[in-house]
């Protein structure tokens, strides 16, 4: 864990649970891509700076959740390195604290605003990368995240794709915007890429298989959940039917990652008219039409 391992002639990705690109140029000025989750994970990324005499002169965040935020400030303070975060992860790199806000839906707790959920606070910069990067949208799993492409070819995904374990284990991971999400796949599908570097997956020429195996479990998903709406129900006790059919047990964090997916979930069936909502005794509750 935590080894540098070459991607192409110039790019490398740190081996983390989830993994941070390098560039690093023929003068040894060097590119992060996503930072870590915290000073401990930037620590062990800046060895590798260290010990090839590369000097970090930019970060960009594919997005603002704080396993790819994390060590920003790190940096930012011993190299003094301009951190890119495009659009709304602008704002949650420079505000944390509307992470946990967010995924809550108010003020959030104590238990909430640990490390995982919200990262030390970062200044993002305007600006471009060095010539030769390119950055890809991929929206879905957060609101602007990107993909950033290296000048030899690499394509970083961010966290668009998870990998089949992960998938296996958990089932159900972070989605903001369904409609975006499944849209950022067919996109993927189709781009080409000397190697692709998913965050939470092993790198790989052949993109699709993993793919085909995302959508498989969004739409998986999306029947389960016109399953056990087909007489009304409560999003609590939704959420904990969700989690009885595949075996999983709640806790704090989950229940705040998972909650919000399932309601991302059921907006994209709401407004395709798959689901309704009725009030009854003053409770929200959702059924299948």
């Amino acid at each position: 864990m935590y080894e540098l391992i070459q991607a192409g002639a110039r790019t490398y990705y740190v081996n983390m649970p989830a993994k941070a690109g390098l560039y690093a140029d023929a003068d040894g000025r060097a590119v992060l891509i996503d930072s870590g989750g915290d000073r401990d994970a930037a620590k062990k990324i800046d060895r590798h700076l260290k010990e090839h005499s590369w000097t970090l002169t930019v970060i960009v965040n594919t997005h603002s959740h704080a396993d790819h935020c994390g060590g920003n400030a790190f940096f930012a303070e011993r190299y003094g390195c301009k951190i890119l975060s495009p659009g709304v992860e602008g704002a949650f790199v420079r505000y944390p604290v509307l992470e946990p806000s967010f995924l809550y839906g108010g003020c959030p707790p104590r238990a909430l605003r640990n490390k995982f959920l919200q990262a030390q606070p970062s200044v993002p910069a305007d600006g471009s990368l060095p010539e030769g990067f390119g950055l890809v949208p991929l929206p879905g799993h957060s609101f602007d995240m990107t993909g950033v492409r290296t000048p030899d070819g690499v394509l970083f995904l961010a966290d668009c794709l998870s990998g089949a374990n992960i998938l296996e284990k958990y089932h159900i991971n972070f989605i903001y915007d369904v409609e975006q999400y499944l849209a950022t796949l067919s996109a993927v599908e189709r781009m080409r890429a000397a190697l692709f570097v998913p965050a939470h997956a092993e790198p790989t020429e052949n993109i699709r298989p993993l793919v085909q195996r995302n959508r498989a479990k969004a739409e998986e998903i999306i029947a389960l959940l016109l399953e056990l709406c087909r007489a009304p129900v409560t999003q609590e006790e939704l959420q904990k039917r969700v989690f009885v059919h595949y075996g999983l047990k709640l806790d704090f964090n989950q229940y705040v990652l998972v909650g919000s997916t399932l309601r991302s979930y059921l907006s994209y069936l709401l407004d395709r008219n798959l689901m309704e909502t009725l009030f009854e005794e003053n409770r929200l509750l959702w059924k299948t039409l």
